[in-house]
């Protein structure tokens, strides 16, 4: 569902893919290639929520006033308030990114791990537990973000081609 608030409406691209279960509120941008599962819900009614390029976005994510960027995969239970994530990273199943905090671009936030407010994940890196801490990513978790990525491209186009999640 698409709704306006504010006087702004929902901008989805065509070859994006949207549940027809998602939730999609005022000043929100949808790029190529992307798809939301269902339950989830983008919020622009503070600020703009963007979802880049072949990003994708689990069920039961909420994304407020946040930037995500181009090839993200945004895992299932993400909350992402208010914050910055840049391209090709993935956020893994319930995690929590808090207010103003930054994803930089090639980075994996860990399942069930907590980027507290202001804090900045380098580009490279894992971000793992309760607040979280952060390393360099191993070579082997760097491949698991490119073949998330493409298992949700094909998922995107099996879905647009079936007409969704009705058929």
């Amino acid at each position: 569902m698409e709704r306006e608030v504010m006087g702004a409406s929902p901008s989805v691209a065509d070859s994006a893919f949207v549940s027809e279960m998602a939730y999609l509120v005022g000043d929100v941008d949808v790029g190529a290639d992307a798809s939301l599962w269902p339950f989830v819900c983008l919020r622009g009614d503070i600020r703009d929520t963007v979802v880049g390029e072949a990003t994708n976005v689990q069920e039961f994510s909420m994304l407020h006033g946040s930037h995500i960027g181009d090839r993200v995969t945004v895992g299932h239970n993400v909350v992402i308030d208010h914050a910055v994530v840049g391209d090709d990273a993935l956020i893994g199943m319930s995690s929590t990114i808090q207010f103003d905090a930054t994803v930089e671009s090639n980075s994996l936030v860990a399942a069930g791990s907590l980027v507290t407010e202001d804090t900045v994940v380098p580009e490279g890196h894992l971000a793992y537990g309760v607040p979280a801490e952060t390393r360099e990513l191993t070579p082997e978790q760097a491949a698991v973000i490119e073949d998330t990525v493409e298992h949700y491209r094909e998922n995107r186009r099996r879905y647009k081609k079936a007409g969704g999640l009705e058929q």
